[in-house]
């Protein structure tokens, strides 16, 4: 009876799943689910400037108290360190099933956080700048983002678990993480047209001309107004970029070709949200906000999340 393996594995082996056996000693390592060894540098590497951007987002958030800012960004961190130390263990062991379901859940589902943070800011700039250019109330910004990122998540997650659950073979499981993914995409489109169409009409705007007049601390701020929304554009296009090539990828499952491409992983996956992570650390929103205006969570009341201005006399510094 023919079990589907090279004819050097031994019969009883089993290649994935949560009773997977199979180890490089016994099994090649083209048959398991990626076809390679996770490259151990690469992934240490990520890993590396994964918890050095948790450590710095700490530090900024503490100091400018941008509480939900930094709080996006550190889930982010931990959930794609749990994610590159699972694709480490893999380097070990290709088949070990529970690294790669791990690594599956925290590396697809981090952007989550990263996007909802992008969203909470720009909306807060909004209204700081000139609320009344925005075709839209500055707080549908997050009440609608937000909740759609909630959902991306619940799915992509619930999708992985399943996914778990089968031993790989749910497609269910990839339906759900593809309509989470799917979701996650559509909305950062809708998002970057109405940021788009604000932006144009703010720049056209007298008020970019007199917000150029702040001063904070001496410092050019036109130059800091410019890196902030440049930079945020940039996370957000990279963002979409990387989830766009996730989805492709997804939609061929576990025994498609994108997926044994690792240099693709690298570069659409890793390279560009770490770059993502690093670009938001610049346009830190407490480097553009004055001190008298810091980023606090408001919770209370009617408005929901709420960036809320705090009388101080000192002017933030550099």
């Amino acid at each position: 009876m023919s079990t589907g393996l090279p004819p050097d594995v031994p019969p009883y082996t089993k290649v994935f799943g949560p009773g997977a056996n199979c180890t490089l000693e016994i099994c090649p390592v083209e048959i398991s689910v990626y076809g390679y060894a996770p490259s151990l540098a690469a992934n240490v590497v990520f890993l590396c400037l994964y918890i050095l951007s948790a450590c710095i987002h700490v530090y900024l958030g503490i100091r400018w108290k941008s509480w939900f800012f930094m709080g996006c960004m550190v889930l982010g961190a931990v959930n794609a360190t749990l994610g590159y130390a699972a694709r480490i263990s893999m380097h070990y062991n290709p088949f070990n099933f529970a690294a790669f379901m791990i690594q599956i859940i925290c590396v697809t589902s981090g952007p989550v956080y990263y996007s909802a943070a992008i969203y909470v800011t720009l909306a807060a700039a909004i209204k700081d700048f000139s609320p009344s250019l925005s075709r839209f109330r500055p707080d549908l910004f997050y009440w609608v983002f937000i909740p759609s990122d909630v959902v991306c998540l619940i799915f992509q997650a619930a999708g992985g678990g399943l996914s778990t659950a089968s031993s790989g073979t749910s497609e269910i499981g990839v339906d759900m993480a593809l309509v989470g993914l799917s979701l996650q995409v559509a909305m950062m489109v809708i998002f970057c047209g109405l940021f788009g169409d604000y932006l144009i009409r703010y720049f056209r705007s007298t008020q970019y001309q007199a917000d150029l007049g702040r001063n904070i601390s001496g410092l050019d701020f036109g130059t800091r107004l410019k890196v902030f929304f440049s930079l945020m554009t940039l996370a957000i296009m990279l963002i979409l970029a990387r989830c766009t090539y996730r989805l492709v990828e997804l939609r061929e499952g576990y025994r498609g070709e994108l997926i044994h491409d690792e240099s693709l992983f690298i570069g659409l996956e890793g390279v560009l949200v770490i770059s993502a992570v690093y670009c938001l650390m610049i346009a830190h929103p407490g480097f553009i906000f004055k001190k008298s205006q810091q980023i606090l969570l408001n919770v209370s009341g009617s408005d929901g999340y709420e960036f809320q201005k705090v009388p101080s006399q000192t002017p933030a510094s550099a």
